[in-house]
C-alpha cells in the first residue's frame, strides 16, 4: 500500500489513434505514487492495455508526455533500456522462452540487462523461483510446465531485475480457472510488500482486496477513479455502474 505521496509514473494528456482509426486514449491523465497499487478495470477495448504499455513505451502515444521516476519516456532522447529494466511487465501470454530452461528463463535479463555475473544471476533467480513456489522446475522447460507454472516463471523473470515498478497486463486471463488463485496471491504479496504496480484484471475480487485506487476506463478515456469502496459501493457515473452490474 502506498506510504508515500511522491509520483514515480505521471501521464499527462496522452492520445492515442491506431492506424485503423481507433481512438485507444483520449486524454487520459494518471499519476501513480511510490508503493501504491493501481487497478484498471474497464470493458475489453477502452483502452486499459494500451494505456498499460506506454507505461513502458511498448507503445507510443500520439500526444502527451508521460515521465517515469522523473525520466521523460516520451522524449525520443531517453535511453528506454535503462527505463524498462526498472519497469517489470507480466503479459496475458506468458512470453517466457522455450529454448531455455525454467533457470535460464530467469537469468537472461539480469546477465544481458543488468549485466550481472552468471553466479549471481543464478542465485537471484533461484530466490525469486522460490519465492514463486517453482524453484523444483529450475531445469524443465516452459513446454513441460502448465500455464500458471509458465506464468510464474514470467513473474520470476520480471522479479529477478529488482523493478521499481510492476505492470500487470491481464496476468490470469489466460489461465484455467484452478490456476488464477495462486497468481493473484503472489500478486497479493508483492503489494503488500510495497511494491508499485499498475494491474490491469477482470478479476475484481483483487482489485477489491488489493488496491489502494481502482481506475475505470471506458472509450479511451478514464471515466472514474477511486478507493474500492467508492468505485464498487458507491460509483458516481452512469457507464461504471451499467459495466459494474453486468460483471459482479
Amino acid at each position: 500500500m502506498s506510504d508515500t505521496n511522491e509520483p514515480i509514473i505521471v501521464a499527462e494528456h496522452l492520445h492515442k489513434t491506431f492506424p485503423n482509426g481507433v481512438k485507444a486514449l483520449r486524454d487520459v491523465s494518471l499519476s501513480v505514487n511510490k508503493g501504491e497499487v493501481v487497478v484498471i478495470i474497464g470493458a475489453s477495448g477502452s483502452g486499459k492495455t494500451t494505456f498499460l504499455r506506454t507505461i513502458n513505451q511498448l507503445e507510443t502515444v500520439d500526444e502527451g508526455r508521460i515521465v517515469v521516476e522523473g525520466v521523460e519516456i516520451t522524449d525520443p532522447k531517453t535511453n528506454l533500456t535503462k527505463i524498462r529494466a526498472d519497469v517489470g511487465m507480466v503479459f496475458q501470454h506468458f512470453n517466457v522462452f522455450p529454448h531455455l530452461t525454467v533457470l535460464e528463463n530467469v537469468m537472461i535479463g539480469q546477465i544481458l540487462v543488468r549485466k550481472r555475473k552468471k553466479e549471481e544471476a543464478k542465485q537471484i533467480a533461484l530466490e525469486f523461483l522460490s519465492k514463486v513456489g517453482i524453484a523444483d522446475k529450475k531445469d524443465d522447460y516452459p513446454t513441460n510446465l502448465s500455464g500458471g507454472q509458465q506464468q510464474r516463471v514470467a513473474i520470476a523473470r520480471a522479479l529477478a531485475m529488482h523493478p521499481k515498478i510492476m505492470l500487470f497486463d491481464e496476468a490470469t486471463s489466460a489461465l484455467d480457472p484452478e490456476m488464477v488463485g495462486g497468481i493473484l496471491d503472489i500478486m497479493k504479496q508483492l503489494a503488500k510488500a510495497g511494491m508499485t504496480m499498475v494491474v490491469v484484471t477482470h478479476e475484481m475480487g483483487f482489485a477489491r482486496e488489493a488496491a489502494d485506487r481502482i481506475v475505470y476506463m471506458d472509450s479511451g478515456k478514464i471515466i472514474e477513479i477511486g478507493t474500492p469502496d467508492d468505485i464498487f459501493t458507491n460509483p458516481k457515473s452512469d457507464r461504471l455502474k451499467q459495466f459494474l452490474s453486468q460483471i459482479l
